[in-house]
């Protein structure tokens, strides 16, 4: 049931979506399969494996194309391929599957969207994985803690037949397929097209860069925007997409496409300029740009790069033969005052005066509420980024307590709700740890599986209030700092976020404990309590560390008032 459309370039263009007949039957047979409801990065992977994006793909990887792809860089048959594309699933469901037999993939909400039909099972080597792809083991890398943190343990391939790709409501007229980005290349004449891949606003650097390429190939512009998974982070696609739209002016006149791309980026650098260039020729491209830094997952805990930032380009341009496309690699470009201009790094005299601002920079500035200099980006897209992300005195934020069970978080937490209800210049809400328990998680018990869901039940409460320009007050033990980061990412994206580590020791802790728990648990009457039997993790770099040893609830409170006002947030 797979079609084909014949590729300008000698490939071909894999469409995995099934007619109407052919739809009605696997409906009828997901009914009596096995099935498993997608996650974001798995949503985005079957979109692009349906729509052409991962051509010559035409399902998730078996194991000897994911073995291939980690070891050499190739599928079975040969042929480039820099990045394992496969299904990770819990054991619970791997153990009832097995190859010959059918998996059904569903939305979050359980709409039929494909059938797999099943090759291979097998259980992860995370290590390996990590190793050959991310080049390293380190967590802070987002592709390395999505594996060990996040990821099934197993993974199922095979053959996929979709019936309906994810569904979105935004921005339709820009969600192009493959073909049809191609067919409006035919339509206006167009026979050198360059592509441009990002996850940042336009910034002036980017649309430097990317008009430079135009003018160095003599070619038209495909922007492809990432409109899935990027950096944690990172500015939503909305807001993207519109400063996208405020500075299309600035381009010449019928010179470029956008189309957005449905890709979930797995950060590891130069493997993944590799799948971008893959991708850009899969919508027809016949050059692509890779930039200073490609793909970056940011630094490690020591400030460093995980890969050095010319090794994208340079991968990058020793496949570009083999791929049919031509790379068009840059140094990062900075800005000379003097000279009103930007240039590569390359191509600067020594000894004159440069400046750059990263986009990380201009984020960071953004959600500050600090000035951002014309020469670093549009007046428009100020403008937009503005109008999503206010400055702290009208974001939204959280204030998040963890630390010992009678550290005094509570307490504190009750004198900032009560000091912040006096200000009133934001609804607040109070989410203390004993009064989640008893409204949002009563039916939790104490294992670390079911705090972990409380913490994160806070979280995404809290998140809701950041969004919607509150405050949240969470006063939770929350013990593990894998799911403290997560709720930290969670509410970074719509505002402020202030860890405050309640340091009180143990000992100070237990001479305070009024229900007799840790007693109880020294007894070993109860088992799994934080501090004796199961550990409390501690901040690696909280906002704020507070020992109330000798400090009162009130003078806590004062501490915590301070630093939001140093950050502008009261």
């Amino acid at each position: 049931m797979t079609a084909s459309i014949k590729d300008a370039h000698g490939g071909r263009l894999v469409n995995l979506l099934v007619d109407e007949e052919r739809a009605r039957l696997l409906k009828d047979i997901a009914l009596n399969i096995s099935d498993i409801a997608l996650n974001d990065r798995q949503l985005c992977d079957l979109e692009l494996l349906a729509i052409g994006g991962f051509s010559p793909l035409t399902g998730f990887m078996n194991r000897s194309d994911y073995e291939s792809v980690l070891d050499r860089m190739r599928l079975q048959n040969d042929i480039l391929w820099s990045l394992p594309i496969c299904l990770d699933i819990p054991k619970s469901l791997a153990v009832n599957l097995d190859a010959g037999q059918s998996l059904a993939l569903r939305d979050p909400e359980g709409f039929l969207l494909a059938v797999l039909h099943i090759e291979d099972v097998w259980p992860i080597d995370r290590e390996k994985e990590a190793q050959q792809i991310f080049e390293t083991l380190d967590t802070k890398h987002p592709g390395v803690s999505y594996l060990f943190n996040k990821s099934g343990d197993y993974y199922v391939g095979g053959h996929l037949e979709v019936i309906s790709l994810p569904l979105h409501f935004d921005f339709k007229q820009l969600r192009l397929f493959p073909k049809e980005v191609r067919a409006m290349y035919a339509k206006l004449g167009w026979h050198r097209v360059v592509g441009f891949q990002t996850r940042q606003p336009l910034h002036r650097f980017l649309f430097e860069m990317s008009t430079k390429a135009m003018r160095q190939t003599r070619a038209n512009l495909l922007l492809l925007p990432v409109a899935g998974m990027t950096r944690p982070g990172d500015f939503d696609h909305y807001t993207r997409v519109r400063c996208y739209q405020a500075v299309s002016s600035h381009f010449p006149p019928n010179s470029y496409v956008m189309s957005l791309l449905p890709l979930a980026m797995r950060l590891s650098g130069p493997r993944d300029a590799l799948l971008d260039v893959i991708i850009a020729k899969n919508y027809g491209c016949t050059h692509f740009i890779v930039g200073h830094d490609h793909a970056s997952p940011g630094a490690d805990i020591n400030g460093k790069g995980f890969y050095k930032s010319d090794r994208a380009s340079r991968l990058a341009e020793e496949f570009s033969e083999e791929m049919g496309v031509e790379i068009v690699s840059f140094e990062k470009v900075v800005y000379l005052p003097f000279e009103d201009e930007y240039r590569s790094i390359d191509q600067v005299p020594e000894g004159t005066q440069t400046i750059f601002m990263t986009g990380s920079d201009i984020r960071d500035r953004i959600r500050e509420g600090r000035r951002i200099p014309e020469w670093a980006t549009f007046t428009e897209v100020v403008s937009e980024l503005q109008k999503a992300y206010p400055p702290p005195r009208h974001q939204g934020f959280t204030i998040f307590l963890t630390g010992l069970s009678g550290a005094g978080k509570s307490t504190i937490a009750k004198v900032l709700y009560s000091m912040f209800l006096e200000i009133g210049d934001r609804p607040v809400t109070l989410l203390d740890g004993d009064i989640v328990r008893q409204n949002l998680s009563n039916e939790l018990s104490f294992s670390k599986e079911h705090r972990d869901i409380n913490v994160r039940r806070i979280g995404f409460v809290a998140s809701e209030i950041t969004k919607n320009r509150g405050i949240a007050i969470c006063a939770p033990i929350a013990p593990y700092e894998y799911t403290r980061h997560e709720v930290r990412q969670e509410i970074e994206a719509y505002g402020g976020f202030v860890e405050v580590h309640v340091s009180t020791p143990i000992g100070e802790c237990e001479k305070r404990d009024r229900k007799g728990m840790y007693a109880k648990a020294r007894a070993g009457l109860i088992k799994g309590f934080t501090g004796v039997d199961d550990p409390y993790e501690e901040p690696e770099s909280p906002e704020l560390r507070i020992d109330t040893t000798a400090m009162t609830p009130m003078e806590a409170a004062q501490e915590i008032l301070l630093f939001l006002g140093k950050k502008g947030f009261i």
